[in-house]
């Protein structure tokens, strides 16, 4: 049966000489596979659709497993991301994230819209770290395992300062931090945009100032969380360290 779907192309992988795989993030059908024939040809009608990070609709004859994808129509084209090796190993591992993390065929409207509006965020030069660590954590929040920023993990006491314990899962009031010798003080901003990321909607996202060495602890948080907690190893993830160390 032949269904029309919006999608953002999550992945690809060759296959034979001139065939790919391609991985959709949908709107209607939540995460799929297509295979996408001839698509490597230069000439083929398929290419310009099945290009990383695009934004299209595409027309698939769904199949059990694997549907075929017949042909699509770019919605945006998202072309600025893969032009930009920073952008693009930041979209990458937002990608890789959401493949490793979003069932197959479980539709999730909300998600794929935070998704789309990050990359097209991404192509308008919106904060990079921000718009990562806001996307992270509706991702930790999809897969389970989201940290608690709102009260004490522990005793359940909302009266701050906190810190924030990786060991226990979220923050921690000053009464009961000496569960975790190694938690991270929060700063009431700090605190306040950790909150942020996982409660605000990204189409709601204006320009955030937010200072580096805020940015750079933050990273660090969410890092150690996602190691400890999320599961999956992330070729991505290596990358965008890479690209921290060429930095400093």
């Amino acid at each position: 049966m032949l269904e029309k779907v919006e999608g953002i192309v999550i992945r690809t992988g060759d296959y034979g000489e001139t065939n790919k795989i391609v991985t959709l993030f949908t709107r209607e059908k939540g995460k799929i596979a297509v295979m996408a024939r001839g698509a490597k040809k230069p000439k083929s009608r398929l290419t310009a659709i099945t290009q990383p990070f695009v934004y299209a609709s595409f027309l698939v004859q769904m199949g059990s497993n694997m549907g075929t994808l017949q042909q699509g129509e770019v919605l945006y084209s998202l072309r600025s991301i893969r032009e930009d090796i920073v952008k693009t190993a930041y979209a990458s591992y937002m990608a890789e994230l959401t493949d490793k993390l979003q069932e197959q065929n479980k539709p999730d409207p909300f998600l794929f819209q935070q998704l789309l509006q990050t990359f097209i965020w991404i192509t308008e030069d919106k904060d990079l770290d921000i718009l990562l660590f806001m996307y992270e954590m509706k991702m930790f929040r999809k897969g389970g395992f989201a940290p608690e920023v709102h009260r004490c993990v522990n005793c359940g006491s909302e009266e701050e300062p906190f810190s924030f314990s990786v060991q226990e899962g979220g923050i921690l009031c000053m009464r009961c931090r000496h569960l975790d010798s190694h938690s991270y003080g929060l700063a009431p901003n700090l605190l306040k945009l950790l909150r942020i990321c996982l409660e605000v909607d990204v189409t709601r996202v204006g320009n955030i100032s937010v200072k580096q060495e805020n940015k750079d602890r933050l990273k660090q948080m969410i890092s150690e969380y996602y190691d400890r907690y999320g599961g999956y190893y992330l070729k991505s993830k290596k990358f965008l360290n890479q690209l921290d160390w060429l930095k400093e």
